[in-house]
């Protein structure tokens, strides 16, 4: 009998032994689940916690909550507790677990209460079950609790039977990662009971709860998701075992059913049964495919598509595995699976070839049986009738001549060859130019077209070559022991090739796939506007699955078309309200699915944990169901793709928004301020002024009055350069700003910008340096004397009185350059060029004149505009700020 030879699985290998290494080595989790609270996971937990340190083994307390309760408060004496770290949050004091703290401490074992705990604001992490990932990944040994409603998947479970949303969940692959999974179990009537007892909660609040949350029968409910929870768990870690162990099963600890479907054997009754059999047994089970090399019809896949939908609306997990062998493959699959029983259709013949197959004992339920060792195989008869509805072999296509024919000339060049090899080898080494062709047909065409010219090269080897020639009589009987080793050389070469070919054909085919899966991941991974995305998922889709796409997205409460490829197809009202209830109900709907299959369209929702993000629509002229099961699971891993990438390009979207809005009402915000306290200040100093002359002029000398003019007139003029620097600020956003260039004196600009500033510089020391000769370049000199005016109003607020300011005038080869120099401060060492943000402003503006904090960024809009540059830097070798406009210079011309 033929053997798979097992061996430990790699990926049960990673996932029980832990990496080398001391430090770098991964914690290992503990969860205790309940089923509601109250049911003692923290008390275990902690009870934990004793013994082992009565083992010497280093354990702390990361965080417990114990809620009152005293039995589980007293545990904590004789345990070290990392101090809790105080976070304010709505002015409240919140303890949350210091998580910098027991690293730093690196224990042994830390337990962590209340996995599902959401962290305040300003933690690390939001989730302590994120804190709990980070200690693992530092070695640290982790004991945690949770209850079975904090599961992410169980969330609208609990809610339809509970009536209350679970805000606070844990993902599943937390809880399935687990290394044990401890259940703390209680009946309903204790839990009831410790309520009532006020070991819970307190008197008030334990009579609204056993009316709500903790009635009987969610109780029960509740009991029931925890102990299929941990059971699935203990299953997962039994299956891991084996694999990593090379352990034969199976294992009976559970019963695991699997239904081995196939063309020739399968059909609905042995669905049912096996749905049935697992009803009774309260057993998972799967229905599996072996997918051999075999040339399907398009009535077999249809088939086998509508049985593997058959079995998934059952409930029954499908797989569908490649091989050659389907009962040895399926033996093999079983034994991987911890199945302990298996269930196959009795074996009925379709026309001659099945006719042979069960008088020869060579049905694929007959291996099964005859393989299956330490499996009990139930064997289930055919629905009455089925048998007729039958009208040829399902599982292979038309008979083709043209395989046939080719073999026969490639038999007859070889019988050319070997009549030209008689004259100068012997006998027996002419036979290996058959063998030769034989092997060629088997490669090119497969096994029954090399069965055909093994027997027509046995024939032309018989006839042409042993004695008497030209006849089909053998004399001698070595002559027939020659011709029978012969025959039995070329069909077992035959089979060799036609194997060869079919697991040829079958990689080249999975590869073919992966390769488009790849490129297709590298394409939409680089695309981010969402028509260019869409546009290239419905061509991949329509080329990978031979039909017309279309993909609808969300759009103004309802689904809209946004790309097809579909060669003109229509999507009617029929078709888009099909599109909606698969869109609303997150459901395959539509042709050859169990919902609408009236409409000519199948359409598949597109998901990702955030619920559905688009629909794709799939349509074919072609009858029967739309996907196969192969197409289905290639649509399902193009679909995933596809809606990661969609909410990719949506988020980014929303982020970019989210981006500009903030930034929108941090803009309007700062404008808001400025106009609030900058423009309103020197209003009130003029409506100051203005009323005390309005009031008093009379009363009041000429110095006085002409005291309140000059304040009225000052303030007038920085009122008006602030409404002047909005405008500014306007057109340079707007991009209306237009630059008019003429050959400008540099000399004379700069000293009209140090006249306007004179008022604003008045404590101030100020200095003008021109080098000779300077070329006048082409600039807007109303810009360049606005730019100068800002950077001395700026120099005259940040630097103390009685400091100086100089203003330097150069040139370079091609250069222009002028500098502002101040006796100040100088910039923030750490970035000097945020002082042309907007509404940039400095502590030492308190010191001085206030202002909108545009000054410079509108100077540098106006050197850009310009075509300039401007830099700011502090001095070196003595206090103060720096900056630089740099001006190109097209040729040089004298003054």
């Amino acid at each position: 009998m033929e053997t798979h030879l097992i061996r430990p699985d790699p990926d049960a290998l990673l996932r029980q032994t832990a990496p080398d290494g001391g430090s770098h080595q991964r914690g290992r989790l503990k969860v205790f689940l309940g089923a509601a609270p109250g049911v003692g996971k923290t008390f275990e937990m902690l009870t934990t916690a004793h013994q082992l340190q009565r083992d010497a083994i280093d354990v702390v307390i990361g965080v417990v909550e114990t809620h009152g309760r005293s039995e589980t408060a007293a545990l904590l004496s004789g345990l070290e507790l990392v101090p809790l770290r105080t976070v304010t949050y709505r002015d409240r004091m919140v303890q949350e677990m210091d998580l910098d703290a027991v690293l730093r401490r690196a224990p042994r074992i830390v337990a962590v209460d209340e996995l599902a705990h959401t962290n305040a604001p300003g933690s690390r992490h939001p989730k302590r079950w994120m804190d709990v990932e980070e200690l693992l990944a530092a070695g640290i040994d982790v004991l945690t609790t949770v209850n079975i409603q904090h599961l992410e998947s169980l969330n609208d479970i609990v809610a339809s039977i509970t009536r209350i949303r679970v805000r606070e969940t844990v993902p599943d692959h937390v809880i399935g990662n687990a290394d044990e999974v401890e259940l703390i179990d209680l009946t309903p009537n204790d839990l009831l009971q410790r309520m009532r007892d006020g070991k819970i909660y307190a008197e008030h609040t334990a009579g609204r709860a056993m009316l709500h949350y903790f009635s009987p029968g969610n109780l029960t409910a509740l009991r029931e998701l925890a102990l299929r929870q941990t059971a699935q768990q203990v299953d997962a870690q039994l299956v891991d075992h084996m694999k990593a162990n090379a352990i034969v099963g199976p294992w009976a600890a559970g019963e695991r059913i699997m239904v081995c479907l196939t063309l020739q054997d399968g059909d609905a009754s042995l669905l049912r049964y096996g749905k049935r059999l697992a009803d009774r047994l309260h057993a998972p089970w799967i229905v599996l495919h072996v997918e051999t090399n075999r040339d399907l019809s398009d009535a077999a896949r249809t088939k086998m598509a509508s049985q593997m939908h058959l079995a998934q609306s059952l409930g029954a997990e499908t797989v569908t595995i490649p091989g050659q062998d389907v009962a040895l493959d399926a033996i093999a699959y079983a034994r991987t699976q911890n199945v302990t029983q298996i269930v196959a259709a009795h074996p009925v013949g379709h026309g001659w070839r099945g006719r042979i197959r069960q008088w020869l004992g060579s049905s694929t339920t007959e291996r099964l049986i005859q393989f299956a060792q330490g499996f009990p195989v139930h064997v289930v008869p055919r629905s009455p009738g089925e048998d007729a509805t039958i009208e040829q072999p399902p599982n292979t296509k038309p008979f083709r001549v043209g395989p046939y024919a080719v073999g026969t000339l490639i038999v007859l060049g070889a019988l050319a060859v070997a009549l030209l090899l008689r004259r100068s080898f012997e006998v027996s080494n002419v036979s290996l130019a058959f063998l030769t062709a034989i092997l060629g047909v088997a490669v090119a065409y497969g096994l029954w077209p090399s069965l055909w010219a093994s027997l027509l090269g046995m024939l032309c080897f018989n006839f042409f070559f042993l004695p008497p020639l030209y006849t089909l009589t053998i004399a001698a009987p070595d002559n027939v022991v020659a011709l029978f080793f012969f025959f039995a050389t070329a069909l077992i070469a035959s089979n060799l090739g036609a194997r060869v070919r079919n697991q040829a054909v079958v990689a080249r085919h999975r590869a073919d796939i992966t390769q488009s899966l790849y490129h297709f991941s590298r394409t939409i991974t680089g695309i981010i506007k969402l028509d260019d995305l869409l546009w290239s998922v419905s061509h991949q889709v329509a080329t990978m699955l031979d039909c017309e796409v279309t993909m609808l997205l969300p759009e103004s409460g309802g689904l809209e078309v946004k790309t097809s490829y579909n060669g003109g197809k229509i999507v009617g009202s029929d078709d888009l309200a099909a599109a909606a209830w698969a869109w609303k109900h997150n459901k395959v709907a539509g042709r050859g699915s169990d919902n609408l299959p009236g409409v000519r369209w199948l359409f598949v929702p597109l998901r990702t944990g955030r619920g559905p993000v688009a629909v794709i629509g799939l349509h074919t002229e072609k009858a029967g169901p739309i996907l196969d099961v192969e197409q289905q699971g290639l649509l399902d891993a193009l679909g995933d793709q596809t809606a990661s990438a969609i909410e990719s390009v949506l988020l980014a979207k929303e982020l970019d928004q989210a981006r500009l809005d903030a930034e929108t009402d941090k803009l309007r915000g700062a404008l808001l301020t400025s106009i609030s306290h900058d423009l309103r200040t020197p209003l009130a100093s003029i409506l100051g002024a203005t009323s005390s002359l309005e009031s008093y002029g009379d009363k009041l000398d000429n110095t006085a009055r002409q005291e309140l003019l000059a304040t009225i007139h000052d303030e007038a003029e920085r009122l008006n350069r602030f409404v002047a620097n909005l405008l500014d600020m306007t057109r340079l956003e707007a991009g209306a700003l237009q630059p008019r260039k003429e050959r400008v004196d540099v000399g004379e600009v700069i000293a009209s910008a140090l006249s306007r500033a004179a008022r604003l510089l008045c404590g101030h020391e100020t200095a003008m340096i021109i080098e000779p000769d300077l070329p006048m370049p082409l600039l807007d000199d109303v810009l360049l004397e606005q730019a100068l005016f800002n950077i001395l109003d700026n120099a005259g607020k940040y630097t103390p009185p009685g400091t100086k300011i100089v203003v330097t005038a150069s040139s370079g080869a091609d250069t222009l350059l002028i500098r502002v120099t101040d006796g100040g401060e100088g910039f923030s060492v750490r970035d000097p060029e945020a002082a042309f943000s907007k509404f940039k402003r400095f502590k030492s503006a308190d010191r001085s004149r206030p202002g909108t904090g545009l000054g410079l960024a509108i100077t540098r809009g106006f050197i850009e505009a310009m075509g300039g540059t401007i830099v700011a830097r502090n001095r070196q070798g003595c206090s103060g700020a720096e900056l630089i406009m740099i001006f190109p210079l097209a040729e040089k011309h004298k003054k």
